[in-house]
């Protein structure tokens, strides 16, 4: 039961860090979840340590521990590496991936149009984070995956300037329409550069907000 438990608790706070719920810098408070999921402090704490491990989160155990702050330099190192890993995942799914799999990356693009006009940045981003990820899981490369998960956990958290100016937004969804056509006729290259400007589109932006900081 308490394996179930902070294996939960995990999986909450990781999906968290995925779709940007958590910002850079900001502090989680192992009292503060605890309350929140209405447990103990210590299936928190082993979570947060699992996480810790993974390098999406820093900090002592016995303390609050934070979300990594975004540097220019880590950002540069993440993004060609990101590029590539992603790029790949999506040219291996074109050939695999279901229908299922398909009318759920719709479903996302839809309810993104949405929340980027409405200017919903955590709505957005949930989306955002499921449509790549269930992309990405299409792949049927579990180490792949796993890689690229690794990263998403670092930058995830910095998905929230994303709409700190009004003219990007409502671009962003252009790159995952193309990406779905193409998969849809399985051509797994043409997806992979709709992914991959997606990634650059967006990676050059936030570079540049890195530059002014």
């Amino acid at each position: 039961m308490a394996d179930n438990l902070q294996e939960q608790l995990y999986q909450n706070i990781r999906a968290g860090l995925l779709s940007g719920r958590f910002q850079p810098g900001e502090r989680l408070k192992i009292r503060d979840l605890a309350a929140e999921w209405g447990t103990s402090p210590m299936p928190v704490r082993a979570a947060l340590q699992r996480l810790v491990a993974e390098g999406a989160l820093e900090g002592e155990a016995q303390r609050s521990l934070r979300v990594p702050a975004m540097t220019r330099a880590r950002f540069e190192q993440l993004l060609p590496v990101r590029c590539n890993l992603e790029g790949l995942a999506v040219e291996l799914a074109a050939a695999r991936i279901s229908k299922a799999e398909l009318a759920t990356l719709q479903g996302c693009i839809e309810r993104m149009h949405v929340a980027l006009h409405g200017r919903d940045v955590q709505a957005y981003l949930a989306d955002n984070s499921q449509f790549h990820l269930t992309l990405y899981k299409a792949c049927d490369n579990p180490v792949l995956l796993r890689l690229i998960e690794s990263l998403w956990l670092q930058v995830g958290p910095f998905f929230n300037r994303l709409f700190t100016e009004a003219d990007l937004s409502l671009r962003l969804n252009d790159f995952h329409q193309n990406a779905f056509n193409a998969l849809q006729v399985g051509d797994g290259k043409a997806a992979r550069a709709a992914i991959e400007q997606d990634l650059n589109y967006f990676g050059q932006f936030l570079l540049n907000l890195l530059s002014l900081e």
